[in-house]
This record gives C-alpha cells, sequence and structure tokens, in this order.
C-alpha cells in the first residue's frame, strides 16, 4: 500500500470528518460487518433532491471509518441521483488503496456506501453479493 494513502486512512481513522449525528435527518440507516463487528449509520439531511449534509457514527477497524468520513466528503452537494450511482469503484479510488484481494477488508471499507445506499433506497437491508 502506498504510504500517502495509509497515511491517509489513519488521518481520517482518528480525526473522522462528519462525525456524529443530524438531529432529524431525511435518512438513516446502520449497517454491520458481522465478519468483524464493524458498524456504520448515515445520517443524511436531503433538500430539494441534493445532499445538504451527512454525518455517520459507528465503530470499527481504521478501513470501515475512514472510508465512511472520505465518503461523507464526497457526498454534500451531490444530488441522490448522483449518490444512488455513486459505485463500490468510486469509493475504492477514493479510498486508494487495493482490497480486492482481501474480502474482509472490502466489506469494512464499503460499509458505509452499503449503509448510504440502503437508506437512499428505502431498504432495510442490502445483501452483501448485490451490486452497489
Amino acid at each position: 500500500m502506498d504510504d500517502i494513502y495509509r497515511e491517509q486512512i489513519l488521518e481520517h481513522s482518528k480525526y473522522p470528518h462528519n462525525f456524529g449525528s443530524l438531529d432529524a435527518p431525511s435518512i438513516s440507516h446502520e449497517e454491520l460487518n458481522p465478519l468483524c463487528g464493524d458498524k456504520v449509520r448515515m445520517d443524511v439531511q436531503i433538500a430539494d433532491g441534493v445532499i445538504t449534509d451527512v454525518r455517520f457514527s459507528g465503530k470499527g477497524c481504521a478501513i470501515s471509518q475512514a472510508s465512511a468520513s472520505l465518503l461523507t466528503d464526497e457526498l454534500v452537494g451531490m444530488s441522490v441521483e448522483a449518490a444512488k450511482v455513486y459505485s463500490k469503484d468510486d469509493l475504492l479510488e477514493l479510498i486508494g488503496i487495493p482490497l480486492g484481494k482481501n474480502p474482509v477488508r472490502l466489506k469494512c471499507a464499503l460499509l458505509s456506501l452499503k449503509a448510504l445506499k440502503a437508506g437512499l433506497y428505502g431498504v432495510g437491508h442490502i445483501h452483501d453479493d448485490e451490486e452497489f
């Protein structure tokens, strides 16, 4: 793993951006990675089809927390439609580390995106094998 990306992950996990909760979010959804116990909840405020504020909370490894922090930075100002098509490849590129050969770490990295998509689509749970 490139040192600059390692530093970015450590920085975001120690000092996460947008950590906390919203008082009255438009959507809120929590996901759990049963393989390691990581948990992420995404609270999203939406106005006129645009994400105006977002917070995440939870606990877990550096990758799950840094991924959520990085994702929240990307979401503010994004349309709901754009957020719905934001892909796992988009998030993995944002994180900047190759996780394809480590399925447990991949699940950690994508946990915040999974929570976001489940909330945006209004579903109770998105299965791990579904493409999102």
